[in-house]
C-alpha cells in the first residue's frame, strides 16, 4: 500500500526498504544501540513496515508489532534529521493509526524518551496502572559480548 504527499510517499512494501539506510540510524539510535543487521532484519519481518521516501530514497521508518486483531505495539519510529520538520512523522503517525489492517484494536503501546507530544496528537498518554505492566529488560543486549 503507498501513500503520496508532494515529493514523499509512505509504503508498507517491504522490498522498498533500504535495510543498510535503517540498520545505520537504528544502531547509532537510544534505543536500539548496536543492534546486528540480522536482528533488524529479524524484525522488519515479523512486523508491519512503513517506509517514508523522497523519491526512490528512503527518509524514514516505523514498524508496528501486531496480531492484527487487538493490538499494536509501534517500534523505530524515525525521519532522516535532514528531512526533519516538514510534517513527515505527523503525517507518518497519521498514515499508521488510520491504515485499514491496523484498526479496532483494543490497545496501542509505545515507548520513547523524548517525542511525547508528536504521541500525544495520537492519543497515546502515560500508563494509567503502571503497576499491571510487566516487562523483562537487557540494556547492553547489542553491545559486543553481552
Amino acid at each position: 500500500m503507498d501513500f503520496y504527499r508532494g515529493d514523499y510517499h509512505i509504503s508498507t512494501n517491504k522490498e522498498k526498504l533500504d535495510i543498510p539506510f535503517i540498520h545505520r540510524f537504528l544502531s547509532h539510535s537510544y534505543w536500539a544501540e548496536d543492534i546486528p543487521v540480522d536482528m533488524v532484519k529479524r524484525s522488519i519481518d515479523g512486523s508491519m513496515n512503513f517506509g517514508v521516501y523522497n523519491g526512490s530514497r528512503q527518509i524514514g521508518f516505523a514498524r508496528v508489532i501486531t496480531d492484527h486483531a487487538t493490538f499494536g505495539y509501534l517500534a523505530d519510529v524515525f525521519i532522516d534529521e535532514n528531512y526533519r520538520g516538514l510534517g513527515l512523522s505527523k503525517w507518518l503517525m497519521q498514515t499508521i493509526m488510520a491504515h485499514p489492517q491496523l484498526q479496532g484494536f483494543r490497545s496501542w503501546q509505545l515507548a520513547t524518551r523524548d517525542a511525547h507530544g508528536l504521541y500525544a496528537q495520537f492519543g497515546f498518554k502515560p500508563l494509567e496502572n503502571p503497576e499491571r505492566i510487566m516487562r523483562i529488560v537487557v540494556p547492553d543486549i547489542y553491545k559486543k559480548g553481552s
